[in-house]
């Protein structure tokens, strides 16, 4: 086989691959302003989201609403996705930090973030969250653990 040929399967994963993680920045995007109806545009109608402690939900606007309530303002600051592609659906996880305000006005910055997508058909279809943010709460209360 020529090597300057591309092979028909390798291109449709990259292109893929690509593609899912241009829809997991853009949801990422939308969903820090916040706006839950851009970013309810990237997701399947039966997302399932698992956020930080366990917490179910299955729409933007459910995970805006808790952020509302654990942060005064909240941002990330994304350092890099890492996508896997696979048959049929893709997977991505998208690293970075958070910053922003706790509710009583006290700044932070520095607090990892992992986040993982799978997509499938173009569309988010599933979301899991982890962060430091329970571990820099306690610290603010003087918990060691």
């Amino acid at each position: 086989m020529n090597a300057t040929m591309a092979n028909p399967r390798t291109t449709a994963f990259a292109d893929e691959t690509r593609a899912a993680a241009s829809i997991v920045e853009a949801f990422l995007h939308a969903s820090m302003v916040p706006d839950p109806q851009t970013a309810a545009g990237y997701i399947a109608d039966d997302l399932a989201i698992t956020f930080t402690g366990g917490r179910k939900y299955g729409h933007p606007s459910e995970t805006a609403a808790f952020n509302a309530k654990r942060y005064k303002w909240v941002k990330k600051k994304m350092e890099r996705s890492d996508v896997v592609p696979g048959v049929g659906e893709t997977i991505v996880y998208n690293l970075g930090t958070l910053y922003g305000e706790w509710p009583d006005g006290t700044p932070f910055e520095g607090n990892r973030y992992v986040d993982r997508f799978v997509v499938k058909g173009g569309k988010i279809v599933q979301m899991d969250v982890w962060n430091d943010s329970a571990e820099r709460i306690l610290a603010l209360r003087g918990i060691v653990a």
